[in-house]
């Protein structure tokens, strides 16, 4: 049962996305107006050490009220590359450079109701550089190791989608273990 969008108006626009309303038609020939949210590619980054630790960023979200654990992430510049995003993000959020990147997966943390991409990356090691550039954007960077991953996400230190799996894989790929 495909849905068809034939047509979108924008609502709202300003740098960060676009809010629109889509005229969608519907198997049984129904249309329906449908709000959609469209973004930039978001870029993710972090990197594993030799003790198997991984950089995690410990930040409070204003929206939810949260607080948890995350990976330094932002939206990719126009002309520039998801991988350089990546890497420039994880510098500026932590202070530490990732060594050469590999990309662990792309998830849609809303696909009814955002084209958002998330595409998320990680490396072996990388270099500190200095105090981060952006140190707003977290209260602590840590070096967390990777077995507790699957504890923190249980316990909802981990609380968004998109870092949760990726971390689960990460896991999975370094230590070989299953989930939880």
């Amino acid at each position: 049962m495909q849905w068809m969008n034939l047509s979108e108006q924008t609502v709202y626009k300003n740098r960060w996305f676009d809010v629109n309303l889509a005229d969608v038609e519907l198997p049984d020939g129904r249309h329906l107006d449908h709000f959609v949210i469209r973004l930039r590619p978001v870029a993710v980054a972090t990197a594993v050490n030799e003790a198997n630790e991984v950089l995690l960023l410990w930040r409070h979200r204003f929206i939810t009220d949260s607080w948890g654990w995350e990976l330094p992430a932002g939206v990719v510049e126009d002309g520039e590359s998801v991988e350089t995003a990546a890497a420039r993000e994880m510098e500026e959020e932590s202070g530490w450079r990732p060594g050469p990147l590999h990309h662990l997966m792309t998830v849609e943390p809303s696909n009814g109701l955002t084209d958002a991409r998330h595409h998320l990356y990680w490396a072996d090691g990388a270099t500190y550089t200095g105090h981060p550039e952006d140190d707003f954007e977290s209260s602590r960077r840590e070096w967390v190791p990777l077995t507790l991953v699957p504890d923190l996400i249980a316990r909802g230190e981990v609380p968004a989608a998109n870092m949760a799996a990726g971390l689960l894989l990460l896991h999975h790929l370094r230590l070989g273990q299953p989930y939880g």
